[in-house]
C-alpha cells in the first residue's frame, strides 16, 4: 500500500529483519541481544509488524499484539496493544507516521477491537491520532532514614527475603490476583514475564541485578544504586494485593538500614503518606502519563465497562483520525450500561481523545470542561458524568509494554 510517495507500507517479511532492528535500536538508543529478540518476538509476533520501506530500506515500523486490558468494574476488554512505533531520522515529516497509523488502525477495526493502547515516548504526537492519556503516576523519592509509620498503623508482618528465580511461579499468581480488580492492567503473558525474569542489563541503569520481596499477597521487586556515596533502592515493581501487603513491603523496604533513599511510582491515591507521621517525605520527583487510549468502537467500549452511578446522557463525539465519532446516547442504571447512536442533541460535545482519557477513571471531565476540550450547558450533565465515570480503584499499568 502507498500512502506517501516512494514509501510503501507493508507487512514485515523474514527479509527485513535486519532493517526492524537497526531502526528500532536507533529509535529507542538500545542495543538487543539475540534471547531479548527471540522473547520479542514471541510477544509481538512478527506476522502482526508493519513496516514502511523505501526501496529496501525499513524507514518505519510498527508492532501490536491483542491484550486483555481491565476495566472499572473488574471487566476485561480486549485491546490492541501497540509498540515500538519509529520512523528514521532521514524520513521524517513525510507523513510515514500517519500512513502506518492508518494500515494498523484499518486491521484493528476488521479485527472488531473496542480499544488501542500504547505507551508513548512523546506527548505531543498522538492525539491527533485519537489517543488520549488515561493513567497517570507520580515519582516519588522518600527519605528513607527519617521514615516512621503512624501508631497504630498495621504491622502485619509475613515479608520474606528472596530470590526471585525461586518464587516466579507465586509472583505470576499474586499479580494475576492484583491485575483482576485494577483498572489499566493486562493479562501479562508468558514473553513478558521472562524479559521480567531475564533482567536484562539494558534496564538496569547501572543499577544492581534485581532483588525481591515476598508477602502472600504482594511483592515487591527493587534493586541497588550506588549514587555518590548513597546507596539508594528503586522499587521497579510492587503488587499488593491486600492493604496488609502493601503496608508489610513498605515496612520492609524501610528496614533496609544503609539506604539513603527509595524511589518508587505511586498512583494519586496510594496510602503510603497517609501511613507516614510526616507525608512530606513522600517527595514527588515527577508526574507522567504511562499509558495512552483511544476507542476504536464508542458503543461497544462504553459498554465494556461498569460505571459508578446512574447516567442518561447524549454524547456528541469527534474522531479526527477514523470513522468511530457520533452522536450516541449512552445510558447507565445499576452500573450497566446501554449506549446507541442516536440523532437527539448532543448535551456533551467532546473529542475522542478527550473519551479515552476518561475512559478508566484517572482523568476527571472538569479539567476538560474548563480547558474548553468538552463543551456542556448543563453543570448538572458534567457533574454526573464526571461521577458516574469514576472509578473506585486507581487505575494502574500492569506491564510496560
Amino acid at each position: 500500500m502507498t500512502l506517501v510517495p516512494g514509501i510503501t507500507v507493508r507487512s514485515a517479511t523474514e527479509e527485513d529483519a535486519a532493517g526492524v532492528r537497526l531502526l528500532v535500536e536507533t529509535s529507542f538508543g538500545t542495543r538487543s541481544d539475540e534471547a531479548w529478540l527471540e522473547r520479542s518476538a514471541r510477544l509481538f509476533p512478527p506476522r502482526d509488524v508493519i513496516v514502511a520501506v523505501d526501496g529496501d530500506r525499513v524507514v518505519g515500523h510498527v508492532r501490536s499484539r491483542e491484550m486483555i486490558l481491565t476495566v472499572p468494574g473488574e471487566r476485561t476488554v480486549p485491546a490492541c496493544g501497540i509498540a515500538g512505533v519509529g520512523v528514521a531520522p532521514t524520513h521524517r515529516r513525510r507523513g510515514i507516521l500517519r500512513a502506518m497509523y492508518t494500515e494498523q488502525h484499518r486491521r484493528t477495526e476488521a479485527q472488531g477491537l473496542p480499544l488501542t493502547i500504547f505507551t508513548a515516548s512523546e506527548g505531543g504526537i498522538y492525539g491527533r491520532f485519537g489517543y488520549g492519556p488515561t493513567l497517570r503516576l507520580s515519582a516519588v523519592e522518600i527519605d528513607r532514614r527519617f521514615a516512621e509509620f503512624l501508631a497504630g498503623t498495621p504491622d502485619p508482618g509475613g515479608v520474606e527475603l528472596v530470590m526471585l528465580a525461586d518464587v516466579a511461579d507465586r509472583v505470576r499468581e499474586i499479580y494475576d490476583r492484583w491485575r483482576r480488580p485494577t483498572p489499566g492492567a493486562q493479562v501479562r503473558p508468558d514473553a513478558s514475564w521472562e524479559n521480567l525474569f531475564a533482567d536484562p542489563e539494558r534496564f538496569r541503569g547501572g543499577g544492581s541485578d534485581l532483588f525481591t520481596m515476598l508477602h502472600p499477597d504482594g511483592y515487591a521487586l527493587y534493586r541497588y544504586h550506588h549514587e555518590g556515596r548513597e546507596l539508594v533502592v528503586d522499587v521497579v515493581e510492587m503488587r499488593a494485593v491486600t492493604t496488609d501487603a502493601h503496608a508489610a513491603l513498605w515496612r520492609a523496604l524501610f528496614g533496609l538500614d544503609l539506604v539513603t533513599r527509595i524511589k518508587a511510582e505511586l498512583s494519586d491515591n496510594d496510602p503510603l503518606p497517609y501511613l507516614l507521621r510526616n507525608p512530606r517525605l513522600v517527595r514527588t520527583t515527577a508526574r507522567y502519563d504511562n499509558l495512552w487510549l483511544r476507542l476504536m468502537n464508542v458503543p461497544a467500549a462504553l459498554t465494556a465497562r461498569a460505571y459508578r452511578a446512574d447516567l442518561d446522557v447524549v454524547l456528541g463525539v469527534t474522531d479526527p483520525f477514523r470513522a468511530a465519532g457520533g452522536t450516541f446516547a449512552l445510558a447507565v442504571r445499576d452500573g450497566h450500561a446501554e449506549c446507541v447512536p442516536t440523532d437527539r442533541e448532543a448535551d456533551i460535545e467532546l473529542g475522542i481523545d478527550v473519551l479515552g482519557s476518561m475512559y478508566l477513571g484517572a482523568y476527571p471531565a472538569r479539567p476538560f470542561a474548563a480547558a474548553n476540550r468538552l463543551q456542556v450547558k448543563d453543570s448538572g450533565k458534567l457533574r454526573a458524568l464526571e461521577e458516574a465515570f469514576g472509578a473506585d480503584r486507581d487505575a494502574v499499568l500492569g506491564w510496560f509494554f
